[in-house]
């Protein structure tokens, strides 16, 4: 795969970018779209939709990052995300997705779905084992937190479709939704998907009572920072997934898995494949540590190749050989569908206190 060029609506920032990398400034998505092969979108969750379906239209393969689609509001300049029925969230997010497997139905190209949990290699290795001992998923936990993303636009529920739940939640929640699937091929011969999903979300830095000492990102404007959801599977079988954007420490990023013949702790980040002491912060100040660390004095979990426990290699290795040799695909836009649907059903039942909300699946 050759790397052509960028696409960015501000221009400035595609030709900066573009140039520090000597690849093209494309004027147009129009205009990229006409001399690739493959695109990647990798802006904002509300341009998802439109820039996959005008991708796919012209029969381009299309990697998508996470989240695949979602709601992002009614275009009034009033909008805010926590004060309208999340019932229209769900099904404005699913009749998103509609349009884009319609999109994909009707292509020659194909939506690979870039959700790097699937590829970080302790979800792969757990795969193996499911595969190779034909075990049954009982329960999983997983969570992925931490003090704040850096994005200017994940403060508002028009760009992000919602707030961690969706931001941070549908990591975890795409593998357990992955790994389940992975135990249904093998044991049944189909994939086992989620039936019923409860959950709560707060906003806890927005909250007249939280306390700011200047370690949390508090300046959200519509969106939760803490969830957690419990999803229920067809086969009765359960997980739970939590998701926070208040925790110091670095990030936050583990799946358990409880098995009827194996347990499985798969630490993504922190992991001890390396451990560092230092002394003083200057010390380590030209060394990369880990994400979001906040210092670097005393000890740390420090990684010495944070892509790769997290998967992003392995992603991008699995796409371009399914794109050039036809190989299966682990991480598809019907596992996108099933976590968007998770998540707005999990926003639904968190706006009523809880109660489990029955979950749509796509064929």
């Amino acid at each position: 795969m050759k790397v052509v060029g960028v696409y960015s609506r501000n221009q400035t920032a595609a030709e900066q970018f573009a140039a520090a990398r000597g690849i093209r400034a494309f004027p147009s998505l129009e205009s990229l779209l006409d001399e690739v092969e493959v695109v990647h979108i990798c802006t904002p969750p509300v341009t998802h939709e439109p820039f996959s379906i005008a991708a796919l239209k012209r029969d381009k393969f299309v990697i998508c990052e996470k989240p695949l689609t979602g709601y992002f509001g009614d275009g009034s300049p009033d909008f805010h995300g926590d004060r309208f029925p999340k019932q229209v969230a769900l099904d404005a997010a699913l009749a998103s997705v509609e349009r884009i497997l319609e999109a994909e139905a009707a292509s020659r190209g194909r939506l690979l779905y870039a959700e790097n949990w699937v590829y970080a290699p302790s979800i792969q290795k757990e795969r193996e084992i499911l595969e190779k001992t034909k075990g049954q998923i009982l329960w999983i936990h997983g969570e992925e937190a931490h003090s704040g993303s850096h994005s200017e636009e994940y403060a508002f529920w028009k760009f992000c479709g919602g707030g961690v739940l969706i931001g941070k939640g549908c990591h975890p929640l795409t593998a357990a939704l992955y790994l389940k699937r992975v135990e249904g091929r093998t044991r049944l011969g189909r994939p086992i998907r989620p039936k019923m999903v409860s959950a709560r979300t707060h906003a806890i830095t927005r909250l007249p009572t939280f306390v700011d000492m200047g370690h949390i990102r508090c300046d959200y404007y519509d969106i939760d920072d803490f969830s957690m959801i419990h999803i229920e599977f067809e086969d009765g079988m359960i997980a739970t997934v939590f998701a926070s954007d208040i925790v110091l420490g670095g990030v936050h990023n583990w799946l358990e898995v409880c098995a009827n013949n194996h347990r499985t702790i798969c630490n993504i980040n922190p992991n001890t494949a390396m451990l560092t002491y230092n002394p003083r912060e200057e010390y380590f100040k030209d060394i990369y540590v880990v994400e979001k660390i906040g210092t670097k004095q005393g000890w740390a979990f420090t990684s010495p190749d944070e892509d790769w426990m997290t998967g992003y290699p392995q992603e991008m290795e699995a796409f371009y050989r399914t794109i050039a040799y036809g190989e299966p695909l682990e991480s598809d836009s019907r596992l996108a569908a099933d976590a968007i649907s998770t998540i707005y059903s999990a926003y639904v039942s968190a706006e009523q206190g809880g109660k489990a909300v029955p979950v749509r699946t796509f064929d």
